[in-house]
Parts: C-alpha cells; structure tokens; sequence
C-alpha cells in the first residue's frame, strides 16, 4: 500500500481557512504524514513603491509577511497540539505556475493540495487556469478541494480506465487504486470503483474509438475483457462486488453525473503526463474538472523511460 511522508499544502494568499486546509489536515492526520503549508503573498504596490525609497518599503514588505507568518503559524499551532507535524512558511512572490512548480519540484511532496476555483467557461476559452495546468504540469499527485463539509472524506470513487492496455498507461489503473485504497483505509472511507466503458483502444493505433461503431461480436469481446480486468483489480484492492461499478457513455459526463448522484466527497482519476501521444486519459481528468462534481485526486503516472 502506498505510503504518504510529506503532503504540501498551497494556501491561499488570503489569510483565511478554506475546504483545503481542512482537507489537508485530516489526511495528514490519517496517514501520519509530514504536512506543509506553504501561502504565496505578493502586493503589488508594495513592489512598486520599493522602488522610490527600497529601504523602507523592504522593512514594511518584511512586516507585512511578519503577520502572515505568524498567522499560518498560529494555525500550525493547532494542529501540532494533536500529535501532528506540520511546518509553515510565506513566499514573497506571485502565485504563478513558474513559482508553484518551483517550490514543488524543490520540496518533493508525494501530495500537493489546493483549493479548486471554478473558472466560466468563456474564460476558459480565452486563457487556461491556473489549477489545468497544475493537473498537467505538477508531477506530484494533485488534490484539488471543492468543499469542507467532509475534511475527512466519507465516500470515495476511483474511476480507472480498462480502455487502454497498462503498458500504455504505465500502470496509472493501479496507482490510482493504490492512493485510493490508501486514504479510504486511513479515513475509514468507503471506496467504491467506475469504469467507463464506451472506448477502447484498437490495435497499435495511438487513437480511443467508441466501441458503439465497432460490430456486435468485438464489442462484445471488449466489454468482457474489460470486465475482466476490472474484476482483477477490484479483487487486488478487495473492493466488494457491489462497490464495482461499470457504465456507459463519454467518460467525463458519466463521471462526473455518478459522483454527483451518489454524493461521493473524492474522485481519485488518473492523468498522462504532458506531450503524450495519447491524451485521452489526461483530457478525461480536464473535462471532470471543469465541472468538478466534488473535490478530485489526480494520480500521475509513473515517469516516462529515458
């Protein structure tokens, strides 16, 4: 079972307690791991002045970070009173992909948390957010919060993806099961399984077919092979027969409407790292994200052979 050590949380700029703090506290607290907050602060008009008089605005810059500091460290404060570890600290710089993957790549989390934010989609079609291209470029597995009303999550759903072989996905099937069946175990959550099984990929063709064009006979070969992995797997991880779920239909819609519907508080899906050839899994996880039904888990695949 997969072992969490150090769980990085990226706190708001704002000094406030959001559903990510809450989250992070109670997984931290379930798996025994080292938890990190870190809050990138950055005024722009501080930055500015510091030009004009850079002696007195680097003393009221490092005042300001002063409060911010001991606000973070107050509620450390309160965790390391239950037993837990937990370290804090402020970044004078903006929010930024660059900087975020910076700090992740040094700090080497097994888990990076974050508070969601919806974006509308015409936003969206004008420019990326910040938390798509963290599921791409963040090579930490990603944990984004939509809500508190369960910090210890209740329910959770691995949605896995029997539509590809697992030398092709490097595995991803079991390490989504593997994180999944390790926060249900230390949460006492129930974990149930979905696989969606519409696609299939055909010979050594890079490209995802509806198995709906292909005729009666293979289709129905593809769903029992499917089925059979899925059973394998369900069996490995010792989910019951009735947490196995298989259904139909384009994958991110019927995820998403399966988690809504059954009141799950965490979806655990895989992604591919960016520049494969194969998108499919990876615009799977981006599509249930734009509408995220619930707070994701977004499990990375091991990284690519030299």
């Amino acid at each position: 079972m997969l072992k969490l050590k150090r769980i990085l949380l990226i706190a708001p700029s704002e000094m406030t307690l959001t559903p990510a703090f809450e989250r992070a506290r109670a997984l931290a607290c379930a798996t025994g791991a080292l938890l990190h907050i870190v809050a990138f602060d950055y005024v722009p008009a501080l930055a500015v002045a510091g030009l004009l008089d850079h002696d007195a605005m680097a003393q009221a810059r490092e005042g300001y970070l002063q409060v911010h500091r001991h606000w973070l460290e107050q509620q450390a404060r309160f965790q390391r009173c239950t037993g837990m570890q937990v370290t804090t600290e402020v970044v004078w710089a903006r929010s930024s992909l660059a900087h975020l993957l910076e700090y992740v790549n040094d700090f080497l989390p097994d888990l990076v948390i974050k508070d969601t934010h919806y974006v509308p989609a015409l936003d969206r079609a004008f420019h990326r957010p910040l938390d798509w291209h963290l599921l791409r470029e963040c090579p930490a597995h990603l944990h984004l919060v939509t809500s508190a009303a369960n910090p210890k999550p209740l329910k959770i759903l691995a949605a896995i993806d029997l539509s590809h072989l697992e030398e092709m996905t490097r595995g991803l099937n079991d390490r989504v099961l593997d994180l999944a069946s390790t926060l249900a175990a230390g949460c006492g959550a129930v974990l149930h399984m979905l696989n969606v099984s519409r696609w299939s990929v055909m010979s050594d063709t890079p490209m995802s077919v509806p198995t709906g064009s292909l005729d009666d006979s293979l289709r129905d070969a593809i769903e029992d092979a499917q089925q059979e992995a899925m059973d394998a797997l369900a069996e490995r991880y010792c989910i019951k027969n009735t947490r196995r779920h298989s259904l139909t239909g384009i994958p991110h819609k019927v995820i998403g409407l399966f988690a809504q519907q059954n009141a799950f508080d965490m979806v655990v899906l895989g992604t591919v790292y960016p520049h494969e050839h194969n998108r499919f899994i990876g615009s799977t996880a981006e599509s249930v994200l734009n509408r995220a039904p619930c707070s994701l888990m977004i499990v990375k695949p091991l990284p690519p052979p030299d």
